[in-house]
């Protein structure tokens, strides 16, 4: 049975402080498992891998950036953590290449082992300077399955020119299945700045389903740079407060 399919749903962002600011964005995702990827663009009409459809996936849009296979990279990056996968499922929730576009603020690596434990996330955050960089967390060894999965980070890179560095990331998701369910709360040393959200649905990844999802999201990752690019001006028009670009981190992960 394959385990990839889409996600159609909602992207939430909720600003707390000094000021009050939402908005919601009708958004679909791909759910990928890595190993499953060329046989799915082997049996789909409309979507490729690392070649121009109507949908695709580049390998070279995430990891080290340079098209190499994205399983041994993460492989890598767990391995320095001592998180040895011995073959286990790696999938993905990430935008797809629409008409050869596509810009991914989050991408999500889910990492399990040779006997389904669920054993790490990896987040790899892009920025809208061609910048990215990976939070590589554990999932803790008790945590029962489908159990909420609860992390926490320090800020390492730059994302939103109205958001300092000073900050933590509290994240809580739930292994995706019928549903999706993601929560990420940011706070500063004033007190919790941001909320986001991201909910969605489950539907198949076949033919049928990847037009309905165009049709209904057109242009989807076009819209999630202007959306981007929009409520900054809207945050500016409220006084936000800007934040001059830091020098990127030396180094491109997080643990």
């Amino acid at each position: 049975m394959t385990q990839s399919c889409l996600y159609i749903g909602q992207v939430m962002h909720r600003r707390l402080i000094p000021f009050g600011h939402r908005f919601a964005y009708r958004v679909f995702s791909l759910w990928l498992d890595l190993d499953e990827i060329p046989s799915l663009a082997t049996r789909l009409r409309w979507f490729a891998h690392n070649r121009f459809n109507l949908f695709s996936f580049h390998d070279r849009d995430h990891g080290r950036r340079d098209g190499s296979a994205l399983r041994p990279w993460i492989e890598g990056l767990l391995g320095a953590r001592g998180v040895d996968l011995a073959g286990g499922r790696i999938a993905l929730l990430c935008f797809p290449r629409v008409l050869g576009y596509v810009f991914n603020p989050l991408t999500i690596f889910f990492c399990w082992d040779g006997a389904g434990a669920l054993r790490a996330i990896v987040y790899e955050v892009k920025n809208t300077f061609g910048e990215q960089h990976c939070y590589v967390l554990p999932v803790e060894s008790h945590r029962r399955p489908f159990q909420p999965i609860l992390q926490r980070c320090d800020k390492r890179f730059h994302v939103s020119p109205f958001i300092g560095m000073s900050a933590t990331y509290r994240f809580r998701l739930v292994e995706p299945g019928e549903k999706l369910s993601i929560l990420i709360r940011q706070g500063t040393p004033a007190g919790e700045l941001l909320i986001v959200t991201h909910t969605a649905r489950r539907a198949a990844l076949d033919d049928a389903g990847l037009i309905e999802a165009f049709l209904s999201h057109p242009l989807v990752t076009l819209k999630v740079v202007c959306g981007i690019h929009w409520e900054a001006l809207k945050l500016w028009l409220k006084g936000a407060r800007y934040h001059a670009k830091p020098a990127r981190p030396e180094r491109e992960l997080s643990t």
